[in-house]
């Protein structure tokens, strides 16, 4: 992984490669590279680093030409250097040489290196990408059609592969195969593209057509051919992009980041519109068959990665407390690798923000063995495999989200499973109407209260300031709200690279305590519940240690400044809609303690947006 870009015209198509590769910047990725068909012959340029040290070697050495693909790489085998960046080569001779680039892994890698070896290949790098390339290479001896080829080698290929195939003698179309990771095509007028993100075609398509698993496609100029897993001829639907391309430009904000917080107030609108009723939640916004499905429910198992997983655990929360049905949440990573006992009556959840998260697509083709009732998908992409393959979806309408630290992906999943839980409490007859109709009413309410919580943007500005010199901050939750406090300590530590830890602050007695001292700040979060005067008290334990405590509390909840105590008094809301609203303050305070820290916020190192691989 992470990104590819691939074309096919009648005009130069280099440049068009380039900027689909800085659109695709966002996912994360250590190195960069593109291989076009030039006048003479197949010719690649790689940097690692990023895509503007290509450009910048471009511009020194320029390729011309009408066939190319591109790529830029998260390391997943071997080092991030440039003889690891891809487009890998097969070929010795002068017009024979084929160039590969992949997202995935290749789970066989090694057995295919030694195989490839004893015939003969030199690999010039230590991923198992080049494997692929030699592979097809080899191929190509005994089907001398390109596509056959591909045909032949893809059931040797052991793993997750999105991947795409040019040669040097076959210079008048683009290879395409799709097995675990996503690609999608872009059709021009004379002239089509390839791309894992439909993202990095927008400046010259807003047509696409979206590849299933298990495809393999040829595109030329003026022509596409898809085949199935099968091997037969199919035709997959076009689809036709309408939003605006200013979903991918930073505006007047100074990170990505930073625009996609202050667009939660929009997004979390759109994701209730349509969807509520005068004081009822429509459950047909799930889908046809919602209702009678969803009359059938006892339990519900969700399973997500990462920020979704946080999104899954207050869900968890609600669906207990207000629908009174039993739920399970489970990291998908785990999930897929355990042997699972399926409850009767049994609702699989799936959330993601992508809709191609490798351990939570895996999760849900197990689940489907495993004699779930059906599958829900919660996702942002309704053109991704999550939603496909689930038998109901509720998109969450966040618009694309560059930043790899995820905001408003993870405030609208919320929304989403709030709108689950109020439809099975509604259907099943465990949520009364009265609360039902408070709740869709706090529900309208919710993009206003969110947007008192981003006015207090200059007043976190200045509390970031207190973690400048601090390398470990520790955040404290209880109830719904603990979830929202590890989703606090993930965005510290994804973007300032401080280390941060989350704890129900019931547990502080049990082990952390011993950890607070005037070098710890802990960050709390206080809706005006049950549980504030407990929480009251842990924050004295705290106080009693000289911890530095940052306390955002409901301004009913009648807590104060004081020494070594700072308090953001935030709008009063429902209990039960407060994680939403005060996962904004957490988000705020990350961002800008990486300013201070001077870290790169859109694309944190390490981390990639999609997660493809396990």
């Amino acid at each position: 992984m992470c990104g590819i870009v691939g074309a096919v015209a009648e005009r130069n198509i280099t440049a068009i490669l380039v900027e689909g590769l800085k659109r695709l910047e966002y996912r994360g990725y250590d190195s960069a590279g593109v291989a076009v068909f030039t006048e003479d012959g197949l010719q690649r340029l790689r940097r690692s680093g990023k895509v503007a040290e290509l450009e910048q070697a471009l511009a020194g050495e320029p390729l011309i030409g009408r066939l190319g693909i591109a790529h830029t790489r998260w390391a997943t085998h071997g080092a991030p250097c440039e003889r690891n960046a891809h487009p890998h080569f097969s070929g010795k001779e002068p017009g024979d040489e084929l160039a590969v680039v992949h997202n995935g892994i290749i789970e066989n890698h090694e057995a295919l290196r030694e195989r490839l070896q004893g015939l003969g290949y030199v690999f010039s790098s230590d991923t198992d990408t080049e494997t692929i390339v030699h592979l097809l290479h080899h191929k190509l001896k005994a089907h001398a059609d390109l596509a056959d080829a591909l045909k032949a080698a893809i059931p040797e290929l052991h793993g997750a592969y999105g991947l795409a195939v040019i040669s040097a003698k076959q210079p008048d179309r683009l290879l395409a195969a799709r097995s675990g990771s996503p690609l999608v095509i872009g059709l021009g007028m004379g002239e089509n593209f390839l791309a894992s993100d439909q993202l990095a075609l927008r400046q010259v398509t807003d047509r696409f057509v979206y590849l299933e698993e298990g495809d393999i496609a040829e595109i030329r100029r003026d022509s596409l051919q898809i085949w199935d897993a099968a091997g037969q001829s199919v035709q997959r639907e076009q689809v036709q992009y309408h939003e605006g391309a200013e979903a991918a430009d930073k505006g007047e904000f100074r990170h990505f980041m930073l625009k996609e917080i202050h667009e939660q107030p929009k997004v979390v609108q759109r994701a209730l519109e349509g969807r509520l009723g005068a004081d009822h939640v429509l459950v047909q916004a799930f889908g046809p068959q919602a209702a009678e499905l969803f009359a059938q429910v006892k339990n519900v198992q969700i399973v997500a990665c990462g920020t979704s997983y946080h999104a899954g655990m207050v869900a968890r929360y609600w669906l207990e407390e207000l629908a009174g049905i039993p739920c399970q949440i489970e990291v998908a990573s785990e999930f897929r690798y355990r042997k699972v006992v399926v409850h009767p009556d049994s609702l699989f959840v799936s959330i993601s923000q992508s809709g191609e998260t490798a351990d939570t697509l895996a999760a849900l083709r197990n689940a489907k063995e495993l004699g779930f009732l059906s599958s829900l998908a919660i996702c942002n992409v309704g053109t991704s495999s999550l939603v496909r393959e689930s038998a109901l979806t509720l998109l969450t309408q966040a618009g694309p989200e560059i930043g790899v630290a995820s905001t408003k992906a993870f405030t609208t999943q919320l929304v989403a499973l709030m709108l689950l839980t109020l439809s099975l409490g509604q259907v099943r007859g465990t949520l009364s109407k009265a609360l039902e109709a408070e709740l869709v009413a706090e529900l309208r309410r919710l993009p206003t209260r969110l947007g008192e919580a981003l006015a207090m943007d200059k007043t976190i500005e200045k509390l970031a300031e207190l973690f400048a010199e601090k390398h470990h901050t520790l955040f404290l939750g209880r109830g719904a709200q603990y979830p929202v406090a590890m989703e606090g300590a993930l965005k510290l530590k994804e973007i300032s690279y401080i280390h941060a830890e989350a704890y129900p602050a019931g547990e502080l007695k049990h082990g952390p305590l011993a950890l607070v001292d005037s070098d710890m700040p802990v960050v709390t979060v206080a809706p005006n519940n049950e549980l504030l005067e407990k929480l009251k008290s842990n924050l004295q334990e705290v106080r009693a240690r000289g911890g530095e405590l940052i306390v955002f509390a409901d301004q009913q909840a009648g807590m104060r400044n004081g020494e070594g105590t700072h308090v953001v008094n935030m709008p009063h809301i429902h209990d039960a809609l407060a994680p939403i609203l005060y996962t904004i303050p957490l988000q705020l305070l990350s961002y800008y303690v990486a300013i201070l820290k001077g870290t790169d916020v859109d694309q944190p190192r390490n981390l990639a947006k999609s997660v493809t691989v396990e």
